[in-house]
């Protein structure tokens, strides 16, 4: 249940959306199987068996996008169109020039498309509608994309921004370095990376090590800052910032596994119980890390 990356970006206030109405507007692009000439297909699915496309608890929804792609690896595609120029080349006399090996390798991906495997992928979204956050479990910026950009036809209207701090990451993570001192109700683990911003790119990491102050005063002296910094909330939440402010490597700490009854759950009262978890917690986490890093900068939040 517990995201393990979060991609944050702020729902402007004015957006309202009840779970009927978010249902229907998915609906529009529930996930369908590709079909056999689709390389790639992008649809809503429930968030868990037994649900709508929306679970909605206590202004809190969740949803899910899958994504379905074909495997067909390019040496393969490759490997098919020489053997088939081969077989054009004794029959016209020479080989066949660029243009008609960009139409062979078409006709061969064609043909081959219907024999692929495909291979899914779900990407779970959270919407919290009383802090009015959207928050995409993702490392990569591309499975961002995919959502906002299914989310936007699937909605007239859908102001969503990425989150803007006042403070740059990584020079609250370099300063917390430096000072050896988090900001309140955080603490620093082990994992760091800092980073040249010169050309070089020159990257030192440390690996469930403790990085000594003075060798980072010495790695700020030659021009570099963190890029990553592994820290815990408030003995309850752990992860590691990004210079991006991309939350990576999510996981609940044992205080909080302690602090649950499941012994009484069926399997609909547990998924209720960890999505209410889940949802409290990382709402106070990004509360508490906006306000660490300066506070919101706010921006135009466009439709």
């Amino acid at each position: 249940m517990w995201f393990k990356n979060l991609k944050i970006y702020r729902l402007a206030s004015s957006w309202k959306c009840t779970p009927d109405t978010l249902e229907s507007a998915l609906a529009q692009q529930a996930f369908k199987p590709g079909g056999s000439s689709d390389m790639q297909s992008l649809g809503w699915i429930p968030p868990r068996e037994d649900s709508g496309l929306v679970y909605a608890l206590d202004g809190q929804y969740l949803i899910t996008l899958r994504a379905e792609k074909k495997l067909l690896p390019t040496t393969v595609i490759n490997q098919f169109a020489k053997a088939k120029a081969q077989e054009i080349e004794e029959q016209q006399g020479f080989k066949p020039g660029r243009r008609q090996m960009k139409e062979i390798k078409e006709q061969v991906t064609d043909e081959l498309l219907p024999k692929a495997f495909s291979i899914y992928r779900d990407t779970r979204v959270w919407l919290d509608t009383r802090n009015h956050w959207l928050i995409i479990d993702a490392a990569a910026s591309a499975k961002c994309d995919e959502v906002l950009g299914l989310l936007a036809k699937c909605l007239d209207s859908f102001p969503v921004s990425p989150l803007y701090v006042e403070a740059s990451p990584a020079a609250a993570m370099t300063e917390w370095l430096i000072s050896d001192e988090a900001p309140q109700s955080f603490s620093i683990d082990q994992d760091t990376e800092l980073r040249s911003t010169s050309d070089s790119g020159a990257t030192v990491r440390y690996v469930r090590q403790s990085i000594e102050i003075d060798d980072v005063r010495k790695h700020v002296q030659t021009g570099k800052q963190c890029t990553r910094l592994a820290m815990t909330w408030a003995d309850r939440v752990s992860f590691v910032l990004t210079e991006a402010l991309d939350v990576k490597r999510v996981a609940p700490l044992d205080v909080l596994k302690e602090g649950q009854d499941t012994s009484s759950h069926n399997e609909a009262e547990q998924f209720d119980s960890d999505f209410t978890l889940m949802s409290g917690e990382l709402a106070r986490l990004i509360d508490a890390l906006v306000d660490a890093l300066g506070g919101e900068r706010k921006q135009d939040v466009a439709a």
